[in-house]
């Protein structure tokens, strides 16, 4: 963490970065500045350099301050989506008859932007096991000029080695994307791993109470997050500032709740490895998980996130979805309450008959920030009637 910032403490900055006390009222939280346009002291003589809210807006500009020193970055983005960030990024870092290496496990949304709109743009795609920088190596094409990682991934809950492969990136010219809205910056910061840009959607873990929809990227490179700033508003998909006011409120909690979901998460990993109609529990937190060395030496804790898979097939893991009653069967995850999902039929849908397809009897958590032992008894009276 550079000294650009106030603190290299993780929490003190989460509550300080980019909140500056208003200077007309003091208050200490940044206003919500509902407006779409800025008085200017005659023409291009603009305050603060605020003009029009889809280029800058002072709410989100708090936001954008409190995300780049959150990540150690020089430049934070925030959009009105996690794929909106996508979508000006890879717009951003692509021309038509580029290349890019996709990882063979990824949030469905994502697969569909490159396998459904990007590729029509021209861009041409191939998967690859992140986990290997071999096989990341192999990938890459000399038309190659970014490389995509989640990790943890989902929803199979990957690891990839995040240093190893942004220096098999940098050796082919190539630019390391790291999706870490499952770690989120309090467990993981990938631009001090050797990443190029970090995405969020900050729907999840960093908006935290299921009730906003937003997206961010954030860079060390100045140059390229002028590049991205430019895109941001020519393509205008913002943050809107009461968005952006409900995400600066969340991050100052991102810490105490990371450890939380974090500690029921490892709980609930560890009751369905001994369950009877579980076949196999992916968590990197489990030192049987094959990137458990890697996770271990990359992030602080585990995260919140658990996927399994249950003893007979589809239909037994669309039940126990179904059955269900503390944990919410819903899209998304990240927030305080307990969700639960059947990725197959709801959120990777859209990876049906590719490299991305999952399996058809995995059940994936967001395992939330309840009683712990409320939330073992639920799964296990759930799985008690497959």
């Amino acid at each position: 963490m550079s000294d650009r910032h106030i603190s290299q403490h993780f929490e003190t900055l989460a509550i300080h970065a980019g909140n500056t006390a208003d200077p007309l009222t003091g208050a200490v939280v940044p206003p919500i500045y509902q407006v779409s346009t800025y008085k200017q002291d005659g023409v291009g003589g603009l305050r603060g350099g605020y003009e029009y809210s889809r280029s800058a807006n002072p709410t989100r500009t708090a936001l954008e301050e409190n995300l780049a020193a959150l990540e150690g970055g020089r430049r934070g983005l925030a959009f009105a989506s996690g794929l909106a960030a996508e979508d000006c990024l890879l717009r951003t870092l692509l021309s038509p008859g580029d290349h890019v290496v996709i990882p063979n496990d990824a949030y469905g949304g994502t697969f569909r932007l490159f396998a459904k709109v990007v590729a029509r743009w021209g861009v041409e795609w191939s998967v690859a096991d992140t986990s290997d920088p071999t096989a990341v190596r192999a990938a890459i094409t000399p038309k190659t000029k970014a490389v995509w990682v989640e990790t943890p991934s989902n929803p199979l809950l990957g690891i990839t080695d995040i240093a190893a492969v942004a220096q098999v990136a940098r050796d082919a010219g190539a630019r390391l994307v790291v999706d870490n809205t499952f770690a989120t910056p309090y467990l993981q910061q990938p631009l001090s791993l050797g990443a190029d840009v970090v995405v969020h959607s900050l729907t999840k873990y960093m908006g935290g109470h299921s009730d906003v929809v937003g997206g961010a990227l954030i860079t060390d490179d100045a140059d390229l997050g002028e590049e991205l700033a430019f895109h941001q508003n020519a393509m205008g998909a913002v943050a809107g500032p009461f968005d952006s006011w409900l995400v600066l409120r969340g991050t100052k909690t991102l810490s105490v709740r990371m450890d939380r979901h974090s500690e029921n998460a490892a709980k609930v990993a560890d009751m369905l490895t001994r369950h009877a109609r579980v076949t196999s529990v992916l968590y990197p937190g489990l030192p049987e998980h094959p990137g458990h060395e890697v996770a271990a030496k990359q992030m602080k804790a585990f995260g919140g996130m658990v996927s399994f898979r249950v003893r007979g097939g589809e239909e037994a893991a669309v039940e126990v979805c179904n059955r269900a009653k503390v944990f919410t069967l819903g899209e998304s995850l990240g927030g305080v309450e307990s969700l639960i999902e059947h990725p197959g039929r709801m959120t990777h849908a859209s990876a049906a008959g590719s490299a991305l397809e999952v399996p058809a009897d995995l059940v994936r958590l967001s395992v939330g920030i309840e009683n712990a032992d409320d939330l073992l008894e639920d799964l296990q009276q759930a799985l008690g009637q497959v």
